[in-house]
């Protein structure tokens, strides 16, 4: 994907709130414009369509990256990181999806943090999986939930607990517990005065990663009758048509027109044509069935 040197950087020089209003400075995309921006990188890598999605997007990369806030790092370096992330969304999105870019690149984004923190944090050795990166943003909600918070070494059945609830080892908890709490550099170390009581630590301001927060449960509901809607929704389309469709644009490898038409035994163009047809019968009841439950209108 092209560079993009012109585009605002955060720097500890040039201060957080000078970044965050010159990235305002750039408008926010209406759905049919975003999708043409789209087509036009994904058909043609038009440079300029990608650097107007990326640029479009800082907001949301900023806004994420503040959630970041209390592992001792730069903030800058934490919003350059994101911005990284966000550009890898722009490259691998796929408009024809039905989805908006900041759905999918909000992923992107928090991978991209979420990897430099544990690089930053010296635990290439210690957190390189899944359930080692789970434990590593888990574990000081983990031991607050069997009141397991005092400074030292985890009780035995306390590693075990925690171990079975985050599948990871015994070894692994033990080893992320010293590490989190004196090893490189402490989350229990005071970072100021906290409302009420005296002093707050690094740890009480990291961002709960868990799947178990209002937003999240409220996002996998929307997705889950989504998914109910477009169900309901194929049921305006003819065997053929919901064939090709699924076929072109629900798979993740999708097939091609040359294969389709010989499947059919009609021409290239005329599969284009039903494929096209089908998408639109589809939208158009999506929508509908979007306005009869009350929830946001698919563009």
């Amino acid at each position: 994907m092209t560079t993009y040197a012109n585009l605002p950087a955060p720097s500890p020089e040039q201060g957080m709130n000078r970044y965050l209003q010159e990235i305002r400075k750039f408008p926010l995309l209406e759905p049919e414009e975003e999708y043409m921006l789209a087509k036009r990188w994904v058909d043609h890598q038009d440079t300029q369509a990608a650097h107007r999605m990326v640029t479009s997007h800082l907001r949301l990369a900023a806004k994420i990256a503040m959630g970041y806030r209390g592992y001792g790092l730069p903030q800058a370096e934490v919003i350059s990181e994101a911005n990284v992330g966000l550009m890898q969304a722009v490259k691998r999105f796929d408009p024809e999806r039905g989805f908006r870019l900041a759905t999918y690149a909000m992923w992107w984004i928090r991978a991209s943090i979420q990897e430099y923190i544990l690089r930053s944090w010296s635990l290439v050795k210690l957190g390189t999986t899944s359930a080692q990166k789970k434990l590593f943003f888990n574990l000081r909600k983990a031991k607050s939930r069997i009141g397991a918070l005092e400074e030292g070494d985890l009780r035995p059945e306390h590693v075990t607990r925690i171990a079975h609830d985050l599948s990871v080892t015994e070894n692994e908890v033990v080893a992320m517990n010293r590490r989190l709490s004196g090893g490189d550099a402490s989350l229990n170390a005071q970072v100021g005065a906290a409302d009420g009581d005296g002093t707050t630590q690094w740890q009480d301001w990291l961002e709960d990663e868990s799947a178990n927060t209002a937003e999240d449960y409220a996002e996998a509901d929307e997705l889950s009758a989504r998914r109910a809607m477009l169900v309901a929704a194929m049921d305006v389309l003819n065997e053929r048509e919901r064939d090709i469709l699924a076929q072109r644009r629900l798979r993740d490898d999708p097939v091609t027109l040359e294969q389709l038409s010989t499947q059919y035994e009609v021409s290239r163009e005329r599969i284009r044509q039903i494929e096209v047809r089908a998408f639109e019968k589809l939208q158009d009841r999506m929508r509908v069935l979007a306005r009869e439950k009350g929830m946001a209108v698919p563009a």
